[in-house]
């Protein structure tokens, strides 16, 4: 080895041994710090400004409330001021009155206050208005520990924005006991080698930013069968099994350098305990075994010394005597510090104790302040508080966590993920309340019809809903309400499970578990089980992607149910490549610049420019912004809605018409070189003919921009009798709006009027025509795919597009499907159809053509449209479906012209830098999508895998209102979306440098 490099060691280790990096005993010392003379020096300036009574309040944390009142926080502060206490745990409360708290606590200290809490799953655990993190059994499920790291981080900058110091996590039981009434779901689980790579991982991310962890509740709390809450549980296991087991995470976690442990109050004769000196109490298990046999020189707390388990044996005052005696360094939850310090102060006069003892552990808690930071004042900033400990990173975060949990412990026959939807008839059952956002979320991926069964349900009430789903041959069940507690079943009815496996029976089932994992027990017989562990948004978003291969599953059940399912148990399959659903910055996006679409929608709402949208942001297949602003209309008369849904205008074009080309020239059935009379003879002899299919879908075919044919069918303003009646009759069977009937020979009329329709001219000196935007050509296309499909092309996309890819709402006459009160209404037509119109197409040509048209007459809703966008970013495949060829899909949106930015059927983005056209500026020149004179928009970029889509209805009650339009809504909501991205990579890139 290097000479140099050689010296460098040695100087470093005689550093080290110089400056006390090793307590007096020799051992490792977990607080030291790498400034260790500044350590030692305000320590020993903080230990002798105290005298010896005094510093005994260091060994005191005392409980907090910061949801109680004046005299509370006077108490409090009295024992501050009086008996120099060491330190606070808070319990319930909120953030900023915590805050408060916490900074007007540490003012009036003369030592820097240790402020600590129980927030295993965060500190959501103790205060209101907080993102939850999940539980510790939840956890257990992840295969990669580094995500417990993460939330560990995330928790760790949860408890500095608050100024507190330790957190009494993780919980590093080993539950083997599936009755255990106070462990359970807070246990990582069963296998003792997870449960300590989770912890040590859970311990990592806290200490290294700062958080000293704790890890209880030594020796093991997790084969008991009693609460220590209430009394004091007996473990009758050996010394060797509770060494082979319960202590080995303890062991992995004190060889990663663990900061703190706590003592649980029990009863273990093998460890040497005995009848009214339970675990805290006992010298054998602090000292001998914690201290002394596994080395630890962390920090030992008791647990919380109310707790009936040692507090129904010994009086307050008494028990902390008994605990510190026992070789604890900090009492917990004392309850009369006063009474404690003299009987302390009377042990150390009677020889029990020294005070030489004493103040080691006194010098350890000092040097553990120091290490948290209490050697400088930090006053808590109130300001966005909330905000800052409840961002938009831990929302990300905690979704990815229980996303990595979700655990299929069943799968027969393979029938997850659901693939062919169109082939299913769907029902879902929620048992007990709750389960509104899973049946929504299922909604999202088919055809569902929703059920609800209470908990307290008779047989008539089972009876009945077995009747309602004789149509169905799918159902999905979500068991909602599930609690903890192994001694009611986990809130689990026999009657319920013995109804589910009857269906099964039947149909296809599939049980969705949204609680305890140990109640699927009552499931392991059923055909297809996930265990989402806990009952919440997250979950019950995440529920319905899993089940229909939106999302991946790996997750592996971590304890022991019953014989059928063990830990260790996990079926997982990939993804199908299906839009899922999650938040901005799981895709690198920056939520707070998305949000910035809410400024712009409202602007245009005030303005009049629309009365409501729905705006939706998908990236890399997952959409991370969906959101429905004001209302159907002007008189407010009812809330748009992600499930409202609008008149796509001309986006049909490009949803129904040029996906039916796309369809037959992925199959070799059409050539675009070839013209119209190709493939309609009937065009033989008319201006038509010898128009290029290429060219009619860009737009360059002479064909006029729109002609007003409904004109040709009013006599003075009205209907004339030879097209239209008020009521259907025979010969006038299609419906054209309410009380609105035309002539059957109505969609004839208009193809011959379209096939009769002059030509535009040439440019001068040119052989070919300009681009000019068209409707006409949609007429003839539809005339032409219907007669190579030989049906009418509503049936043809429904079939073949819309049913197979489980889109609902995406249709044609969409009052056949819904009722109109979910139907955003357009225009109040006083010149046509002399209306309000809703449900009925806008455009008066479609809606002449009986509503199915080539150019308008497509309803949807935002996340219909999503689907279809994602599907073309994909290559024509969607959820394990090939519906067109990938080179086909190239072509089409890829621009063909050398006159316009136009693709075929589709629109393009300004090709000039700095321009986007009906894109924003900021759109790739990649991009491609359509609008529609509805106020609709839709683009997608397959270079930033990016979809936007903008739903609106403009056009009510006045078609005329173009501010829309006038004032760039929908560019500029494209644009915030590139700017949502390109903000979150440059917050990416500092934070890196940082």
């Amino acid at each position: 080895m290097n000479r140099k490099v050689w010296v460098l060691i040695l100087l470093v280790f005689a550093q080290v041994s110089s400056t006390g990096a090793f307590s007096e005993e020799g051992a490792e010392d977990p607080f030291a710090t790498f400034d260790i003379q500044s350590q030692t020096k305000w320590v020993d300036s903080v230990f002798y400004s105290h005298t010896f009574e005094e510093r005994l309040g260091q060994l005191f944390m005392v409980a907090a409330y910061s949801n109680k009142g004046e005299a509370h926080k006077q108490a409090i502060a009295k024992l501050i001021q009086e008996q120099q206490i060491g330190g606070l745990i808070f319990f319930q409360g909120g953030p900023v009155r915590q805050a408060n708290l916490t900074n007007y606590y540490q003012s009036i200290s003369k030592t820097p206050l240790f402020i600590a809490m129980d927030a295993e799953w965060g500190v959501s655990m103790r205060l209101d208005s907080v993102l939850q993190f999940p539980k510790q059994m939840t956890l257990g499920a992840i295969q990669d520990d580094r995500m417990i790291y993460k939330m560990g981080e995330e928790i760790a900058h949860q408890f500095k924005e608050l100024g507190m110091h330790i957190n009494f996590a993780p919980v590093v039981d080993v539950n083997a006991n599936p009755d255990n009434p106070v462990i359970g779901y807070r246990a990582f689980g069963e296998q003792k080698e997870n449960v300590a790579n989770k912890s040590v991982a859970y311990m990592k991310g806290l200490q290294e930013n700062g958080v000293i962890a704790n890890a209880k509740h030594f020796p093991g709390h997790g084969d008991t069968n009693a609460d220590s809450h209430y009394t004091t549980p007996v473990i009758k296991n050996s010394s060797e099994y509770i060494n082979d087991i319960d202590l080995y995470p303890y062991r992995k976690l004190i060889d990663e350098d663990l900061m703190s442990v706590m003592v649980a109050h029990l009863h273990i004769p093998s460890l040497g305990t005995k009848s009214g000196m339970p675990t805290t109490l006992s010298k054998n298990v602090v000292s001998g075994l914690l201290k002394e046999e596994m080395g630890f020189k962390g920090l030992v707390f008791t647990d919380a010394l109310n707790m009936k388990g040692v507090s129904n044996m010994h009086k307050p005052g008494e028990v902390d005597l008994l605990a510190l005696l026992a070789g604890n360094d900090i009492l917990l939850y004392a309850e009369d510090v006063p009474k404690s310090k003299r009987l302390i102060l009377q042990a150390v006069e009677e020889g029990r104790i020294s005070q030489e003892e004493i103040d080691a552990r006194v010098r350890k808690i000092l040097r553990a302040k120091y290490w948290a930071g209490l050697n400088k004042s930090n006053k808590i900033e109130t300001g966005q508080l909330v905000e800052r400990i409840s961002n938009y990173k831990s929302n990300a975060l905690i979704e990815d966590l229980y996303a990595a949990s979700m655990t299929l412990a069943r799968n027969e026959g393979d029938f997850l993920p659901i693939k062919n939807q169109d082939l299913l008839k769907m029902a879902s059952i929620t048992l007990g309340n709750g389960g509104h956002t899973f049946q929504k979320y299922l909604d999202k991926y088919g055809d569902f019809k929703h059920f609800r069964l209470p908990r307290n349900s008779s047989s008539a009430s089972y009876n009945a809903l077995e009747q309602n789903l004789k149509d169905f041959n799918t159902v999905v069940v979500g068991v909602m309400n599930v609690t903890n507690s192994p001694r009611r079943n986990f809130g689990i009815k026999e009657s319920d499970m013995f109804f589910i496996k009857k269906l099964s029976e039947k149909y296809n089932v599939v049980t969705v578990l949204f609680g305890n994992a140990y109640a699927a027990k009552y499931m392991d017989d059923l055909p297809n089980v996930l265990v989402a562990y806990e009952e919440n948004d997250y979950t019950e978003k995440l529920a319905p992607q899993i089940i229909f291969g939106a999302r991946p599953v790996d997750g592996v059940l971590p304890a022991t149910v019953s014989d059928k399912l063990r830990a260790g148990t996990s079926i997982s399959y990939d993804a199908i490549d299906r839009l899922g659903y999650s938040s901005p910055e799981s895709v690198g996006m920056d939520s707070k610049v998305l949000n910035k679409i809410d400024n712009v929608v409202n602007r245009a709402i005030a303005r009049k420019s629309t009365p409501g949208a729905c705006v939706l942001v998908a990236k890399n297949g997952k959409v991370v912004f969906e959101k429905a602003y004001g209302h159907l209309d002007y008189n407010h008369s009812a809330q748009v809605t992600d499930e409202t849904i609008y008149d796509l205008a001309s986006i049909t074009k490009v949803m129904s018409t040029t996906q039916s080309i796309m369809f037959l020239t992925s199959r070799g059935l059409v050539d675009l070189e070839r013209p119209l009379g190709f493939y309609l003879p009937e065009l033989e002899g008319t201006n038509k003919a010898d128009l290029k299919i290429q060219d009619v879908l860009m737009h360059e075919a002479g064909l006029q921009s729109w002609i007003p044919f409904y004109t040709k069918t009013l006599t003075g303003g009205k209907w004339s009798s030879d097209f239209y009646r008020t009521e259907k009759e025979p010969g006038y069977t299609i419906k054209v709006a309410e009380d609105m009937y035309a002539t059957d020979a109505m969609p004839d009329s208009l193809f011959k009027w379209v096939v009769e329709s002059d030509l535009r001219r040439k440019p001068y000196g040119k052989n070919k025509y300009d681009y000019k935007y068209s409707d006409l050509g949609m007429y003839l296309l539809q005339r032409m795919i219907e007669k190579m499909i030989h049906q009418p092309v509503n049936e043809f996309l429904s079939q073949n597009f819309y049913q197979p890819l489980g889109l609902n709402t995406l249709t044609y006459l969409p009052l056949e499907k819904f009722d109109s009160d979910r139907i955003a209404p357009t225009e109040n037509d006083r010149i046509f159809r002399k209306q309000l119109v809703r449900g009925y197409v806008h455009d008066p040509g479609a809606a002449m053509f009986g509503g199915v048209a080539g150019h308008a007459g497509l309803f949807g809703t935002a996340h219909d449209l999503a689907v279809m966008m994602q599907m073309m970013l994909q290559g024509g495949e969607y959820g394990g479906v090939n519906l067109l060829d990938a080179k086909t899909v190239k072509v089409f949106t890829q621009s063909q012209s050398a006159q316009s930015r136009r693709a075929l059927g589709w629109d393009r983005p300004d090709p000039e830098p700095g321009k986007g056209a009906s894109a924003g500026k900021m759109a790739s020149k990649a991009s491609f999508g359509h609008t529609g004179f509805t106020g609709t928009a839709v683009w997608a970029d397959p270079e930033e895998d990016l979809i936007y889509v903008f739903l609106s209805n403009r056009v009510n009650p006045n078609a005329s209102n173009n501010s829309l339009l006038k004032f760039d809504v929908r560019t500029d909501i494209h644009d915030i979306i590139y700017q949502s991205m390109t903000f979150s990579v440059k917050n990416y890139a500092l934070n890196e440098q940082n």
